[in-house]
């Protein structure tokens, strides 16, 4: 089939809208369920695309939550611990493989960017991976294939209407491509380039130059991540998995607040105090998530006021006081910190100090990379240059 029509395009007004090979050739998806639309076909192309290079680069299975053309969150196939287990709602006695661990932990880097997410997975869809996906609130699937049970588990999402795509793993684009803004369209070489620790992290220019071997793959999974995530872009990473992604922001230093924010959302998600949130059993787990992150913002009062907290919780919660969230992201370490481009001033360093960050990779060629590395130097933080820009649009 050499087109697929589809409903609308970014906006019910854009009609007519279709995926087509200008080439005449056919097209290397297959919708084995659903009707997807075009941006579920804009998150599921750009996401395919992640997880390829991440399993590529780390060998291991690999899952990303997309959103609006950007990742909330990506992950490779590391087991999960018994508090991950509870922070991303999954069940204690499940047995996970590791394509399942990859998704659980990419959607719960970030669970309310990921709420209605398009998911994509480097591996065929195995049936501990679909049974994971089908609680979740999501648009759809892609990935090279699907297990006979786990295909049946998906299709049976949103009364039989879950959008499941498969692409075909032979398929390579042409080294060319072309977009059209305003009627004049746009020629550019694809970004082909390799990232993997062997190309991307030997100019480390810090006076430690030290990088652990979780600390390389985390380096690549950031900037992975970053090649397909809306520009400006940073994004930061632990254990295996992105912790706090900042896309889309004028302000490079926007960016790493906004990553660095969310990064230490999810470190005080594992705070004793957030475990132990009490719950009501009838409380569903978008509403969960939300409350979660209302808790932690500043007015934890909307969710547990005097007026409001039976509506969550069987009894009222305290409140995480500015004083014990500190105390617990001061005993944050190992976070790995990757940029789409170079850190034009030191500020950027200082926030993602306060988030943990003991390791970076950016590209280098800022007017003021003498003062990014004086700032890495004073708190000893091993940084590379790799040298390549990594802007998507």
């Amino acid at each position: 089939m050499n087109e697929l029509m589809l409903k609308y395009g970014c906006n019910p007004n854009q009609k007519p809208s279709r995926i087509f090979m200008a080439d005449g050739s056919d097209l290397p998806v297959t919708v084995l369920n659903g009707k997807p639309g075009f941006i579920n076909f804009l998150d599921a192309l750009n996401s395919i695309q992640l997880v390829r290079e991440l399993k590529a680069a780390t060998g291991l299975p690999s899952a990303t939550s997309f959103k609006h053309v950007s990742p909330a969150g990506a992950a490779v196939g590391l087991p999960l611990d018994d508090t991950l287990r509870r922070m991303y709602h999954v069940p204690a006695d499940m047995e996970l493989s590791p394509l399942a661990c990859a998704y659980a932990r990419a959607r719960g880097a970030d669970r309310m960017s990921s709420f209605g997410d398009w998911i994509a997975l480097s591996d065929i869809c195995d049936v501990p991976t679909a049974m994971l996906i089908k609680p979740e609130v999501s648009d759809g699937i892609i990935a090279p294939g699907y297990e006979p049970e786990a295909l049946e588990i998906l299709c049976s999402k949103k009364k039989g209407n879950y959008n499941v795509v498969q692409i075909d793993e032979t398929y390579r684009p042409d080294p060319i491509e072309r977009k059209q803004v305003y009627g004049i369209t746009f020629e550019q070489g694809r970004n082909e380039l390799v990232i993997n620790a062997e190309t991307m992290l030997q100019n480390v220019v810090t006076e430690n130059k030290t990088f652990t071997e979780a600390q390389k793959r985390d380096l690549i999974i950031s900037l992975i991540t970053l090649k397909y995530t809306q520009s400006n872009s940073v994004c930061y990473v632990q254990d295996g998995q992105t912790i706090g992604v900042g896309a889309g922001q004028q302000s490079r230093i926007h960016c790493t607040r906004l990553a660095g924010d969310k990064a230490d959302f999810w470190q005080l998600r594992h705070h004793p105090k957030v475990l132990a949130l009490p719950f009501r059993a009838d409380v569903a787990k978008p509403n969960i998530d939300n409350a979660i992150d209302v808790y932690l913002g500043t007015h934890p009062e909307d969710v547990i006021g005097d007026e409001v907290w039976a509506e969550t919780f069987t009894t009222q919660p305290a409140p995480l006081t500015a004083e014990e969230k500190a105390a617990w992201l001061s005993q944050v370490t190992g976070v790995s910190l990757g940029s789409d481009a170079f850190f034009p001033f030191g500020d950027n360093i200082e926030r993602a100090r306060r988030s943990g960050v003991t390791a970076v990779v950016e590209p280098g060629g800022s007017i003021r990379d003498e003062q990014v590395i004086a700032t890495c130097n004073k708190y000893g933080m091993a940084m590379a240059f790799c040298g390549l820009r990594l802007f998507h649009h």
